[in-house]
């Protein structure tokens, strides 16, 4: 694991995605959560891993991450972008708990236009409010240093209070509103 502290008799640790996980993920995912926080993509997700486990974790991880130079994306107006390298990690407690991924474009703290933040993170639904979020972002931004960041960008919707409190209790100051 990335890190592992315990507060509270809980254990709390980030990791790069494993096949010794994914069970836990899997699971997650079949009581409803979802790693994208703009769809609900759990069912897409489920057949990815069913049809090639291997596959579903390697390309997680940040090896395959960092060689992006023959990757796209499609963005849902079918625009064909160049994909951004990534830091994902899953949030775990002797259970997956949730994700965060970090975004970046090497060389610089810009973003391209398509990208609205740097860092999206989800914890599933029966983990919530349990500090998780706060700790992971924490790390995160231990990382976005690591790799040259002097700056993020994070959003969150207007109305989402408990993720503007995880950004604002990582230092985080408002910008603007869209």
């Amino acid at each position: 694991m990335c890190q592992h502290c315990v507060a509270s008799d809980q254990l709390f640790g980030l990791a790069e995605p494993q096949a010794a996980m994914l069970e836990s993920y899997r699971a997650a995912l079949s009581r409803g959560f979802s790693p994208d926080n703009i769809s609900d993509v759990s069912t897409q997700t489920l057949a990815e891993i069913d049809h090639d486990p291997t596959a579903f974790i390697a390309k997680c991880s940040d090896a395959r991450n960092l060689d992006i130079a023959d990757r796209t994306v499609t963005l849902p107006d079918g625009t064909i972008v160049r994909r951004l390298p990534m830091r994902e990690r899953w949030i775990w407690d002797g259970a997956f708990a949730g994700r965060i991924g970090l975004r970046y474009q090497p060389g610089g703290n810009g973003l391209p236009a398509h990208v609205l933040g740097h860092i999206g993170y989800a914890v599933v639904a029966w983990k919530r409010r349990r500090g998780y979020a706060t700790r992971a972002l924490a790390h995160m931004l231990g990382e976005a240093r690591e790799i040259g960041l002097t700056r993020v960008e994070i959003t969150t919707d207007a109305g989402n209070e408990p993720s503007r409190k995880v950004v604002l209790a990582n230092g985080a100051r408002l910008v603007e509103e869209f």
